[in-house]
């Protein structure tokens, strides 16, 4: 057991109002969150979805009192499906919902994971209609956002607004798969809760819902890892190429492994050849860049050279305090 545990509830089959995708995209979260992005394993994963399931208030209320048992140290609930406001307050609707007690309310789900001892991290997830509730309770009659230290909530939109589908899944879950599929990845690899709102942000309008992110944490947590976009070998290495943040590290034409007529280049020296590769790589996500040149190649040829932006620097100092 690695300490992570992950509940996702998806219902599409709903008597009155059925929906499509909702299944689909519980599934798909799971298996994503299941394991890293070198297949090592991430969250023990259960899913629950409403074409194995009646989902109740009652099934929906027990996993989730479950999934906060054992003291794990991250917890993850995802749900997908209907969400309405019935006076003032919003609920996950269930499966034997009814006009008068439509199915779990937001508050009961806020009160519990804020309440939730021994769990350092829990991170809530809702693509459903009215989520942004999410978060808030009702104190001295004023709807008041509280949370326990240690939770995070992602909802798909506003509290007064409805969640959107796009082809076959809803929005909310559509730029969530594509976040944890690598789109939210920082530098060593490292997807956060904060880096998939950023990106699920950037990537809906003024016009569209507007996805919430709301939080009560004192450090970062790592949902997911992906392989780092440049080697740690490479990154840590930095101070070896730049003796400080300013330095510029000379370039010439033997660096470079073609020839500007495109032909292999490969006398000279094949230490420093490889060191220009490294390099290439940290200009390639923004780490180094070329001085006086546009690229990183005729900087070489024309015996310029290449320093950290502000970025490198950043990581240059993470590598000195071996931090990375």
């Amino acid at each position: 057991m690695n300490g992570r545990k992950a509940l996702f509830v998806g219902i599409d089959d709903y008597p009155d109002s059925p929906l499509n995708g909702c299944i689909n995209d519980a599934l798909e979260m799971s298996s994503e969150l299941r394991r890293h992005g070198n297949g090592s394993a991430n969250f023990d994963v259960l899913s629950i979805t409403s074409n194995n399931n009646d989902i109740t208030t009652g099934l929906l209320r027990e996993n989730l009192n479950n999934l906060l048992k054992g003291e794990p140290s991250v917890a993850i609930f995802y749900f997908a499906g209907h969400g309405t406001v019935l006076e003032d307050e919003a609920y996950l609707c269930t499966v034997d919902g009814t006009k008068d007690a439509p199915g779990l309310p937001l508050s009961e789900i806020t009160r519990k994971v804020s309440n939730a001892a021994g769990i350092k991290n829990v991170v809530v997830l809702l693509d459903c209609c009215f989520a942004g509730q999410a978060g808030n309770m009702i104190i001295f009659n004023k709807d008041i956002a509280t949370l326990g230290k240690g939770v995070t909530i992602l909802t798909a939109c506003r509290d007064n607004e409805t969640a959107a589908e796009m082809d076959g899944h809803g929005l909310f879950t559509y730029l969530m798969l594509d976040a944890l599929r690598g789109g939210a990845a920082d530098i060593l690899g490292r997807i956060t809760p904060a880096s998939i709102y950023s990106h699920i942000d950037q990537s809906l309008g003024d016009w569209d819902q507007r996805p919430l992110y709301k939080s009560h944490v004192d450090s970062f947590l790592t949902l997911k890892e992906m392989p780092p976009k440049v080697d740690l070998s490479t990154l840590q290495r930095l101070p070896h190429f730049f003796k400080t943040t300013s330095d510029i590290y000379q370039l010439t034409p033997e660096h470079e492994h073609t020839t500007p007529d495109g032909s292999p280049n490969s006398s000279g020296d094949q230490v420093i050849k490889g060191e220009f590769r490294e390099l290439q790589n940290c200009n390639r996500v923004g780490l180094v860049e070329p001085v006086e040149e546009k690229d990183m190649y005729w900087a070489a040829i024309n015996s310029k050279g290449c320093r950290l932006t502000a970025l490198g620097v950043h990581f240059h100092r993470l590598a000195q305090k071996g931090r990375i």
